[in-house]
This record gives C-alpha cells, structure tokens and sequence, in this order.
C-alpha cells in the first residue's frame, strides 16, 4: 500500500491542492490527514470539503477543535486566536458537526494517526526533543507513528535509545520504532515555504517527505482579503 499523509493544511487552499495535484501523479491507495485541517488560512470550508471528498482519514488538530470550541482559544496567541474565531464565523454547522467527529488518536492498518502526543493527545503538546518522543513511543501499539502539530518534518527512531534525522528520506527498520512529523501543508515553519507531506510505502518500508511549491501569494493575498492577521500572510512566504 502506498499511503499520502498530510498535516496541518490550515486553511490554505491553494497548497492543499497543489499537494493533491502532485498526490495524483503518485500511485496513492488512502490519503491521511493529521489535523488542524483549518485555522490561520482563509478557506476553512473548502479544504474540509476537498479532504471529505476524498474520503480521507483525519485525526483532531488544537484548531480543528478550538474552531469548534472543544478547547479553550485563550491558550492561543493573539494571532491564532483571531483566526479561530473567524473561522467560527464562516464555517457551516455541517463543517462544524464534522470537526466534532475526529478522534484524537486512529489506527490505519499498520501506523497510528495523532496531531501532537500519544501520551497526552487531548492537551496538544509538541515532540520536539528526544525525551518528547520517548513519551510517546511509550504509548505506542504499533511499530510507526505518524503526527504533525511543529510544522517541522522531522524522523524520531528508537532502537536501544531514541534517535533523529531530518533526512527527507527513511528506510523503516523493522526492529525499531519510528514517529515521523511529515510537516506542514498549509504553514511550513522550517525555513522552507513550499507545501510539505509525506508518501508512505508499506510494502517497501519508506517513507519520504516531499515538498511542493504553490501559489503563496494567491494564499497570502486570500489571508488579507479575509481581515484575518497579515503577520499569517506574511509567514508563509518565509516559511516559519
């Protein structure tokens, strides 16, 4: 099976479907989502509808339920505050009803889906370290993870100690575990701004992460337009 795993689209239209015109181009058997499908971006309901369309497999991000008031917005920042709350503005009940429907954590035949942590997915940490990660292979029931939640892609192995590359390209090794960040569709924040996510080989045991360039300054233009923060606009052209 060859699996599309996306991350953190946030509303941005123009790179999600750049992501699936470069999808299509791959011999793809199921696409995964890992949350925050909307926030930030100016086109929440679209990307909700492209994603169901395709009868993909979503995972709850902090946006996801923040947009749906299942978490508390004042623990966002300023600028991720306003876009949740717009984004409760414009999207439909039934955009709502759906979001409402994730679970936190989901297996996929041989890999677990979640947005942040397996050790305490419901408060939305980030895995940034090594220790990070050792919690949550902890919690781990099958030999790969797949989570999003930093926007940065990033590979964590653990054999006799947990490991990390940032290399785009990882041969899984089947005595080991592996939690692989596949980036950010919609938000890079690694310096990078083309639109990141990963292809997932079972057969084979690899996984790359791919990038895709995409019209940012449509995507920029559609933030501003919308009234939402222009530091969001502006971000996406740098890529953090």
């Amino acid at each position: 099976m060859r699996y599309a795993v996306l991350a953190d689209v946030h509303a941005n239209l123009e790179a999600l479907e750049a992501v699936l015109e470069e999808i299509q181009k791959e011999k793809i058997d199921k696409i995964v989502c890992l949350g925050d499908v909307v926030g930030y971006g100016a086109n929440p309901t679209e990307c909700i509808a492209k994603l169901r369309s395709l009868n993909t497999c979503v995972v709850a991000g902090n946006h996801d339920f923040a947009t749906i008031d299942k978490l508390n917005v004042d623990f966002f920042n300023s600028y991720a505050r306003e876009a949740a709350l717009w984004t409760r503005k414009v999207l439909t009940k039934e955009d709502a009803a759906y979001l409402g429907t994730l679970k936190l954590v989901d297996t996929v035949d041989n890999f677990m889906l979640v947005h942040s942590t397996l050790y305490s997915p419901e408060l939305f940490e980030y895995i940034q370290t090594s220790y990070d990660a050792h919690l949550s292979f902890s919690n781990m029931a099958t030999p790969l993870c797949f989570l999003g939640h930093s926007h940065v892609p990033v590979t964590f192995i653990q054999k006799r100690m947990v490991t990390f590359t940032m290399e785009p390209k990882v041969k899984l090794d089947a005595n080991s575990k592996t939690m692989v960040n596949v980036g950010s569709v919609g938000q890079p924040r690694d310096e990078n701004p083309e639109a990141a996510f990963a292809i997932y080989d079972s057969d084979d045991n690899m996984i790359w992460i791919r990038r895709v360039k995409y019209d940012i300054e449509k995507a920029a233009r559609k933030i501003i337009k919308a009234g939402l923060p222009e530091i969001l606009a502006e971000r996406l052209r740098y890529g953090r």
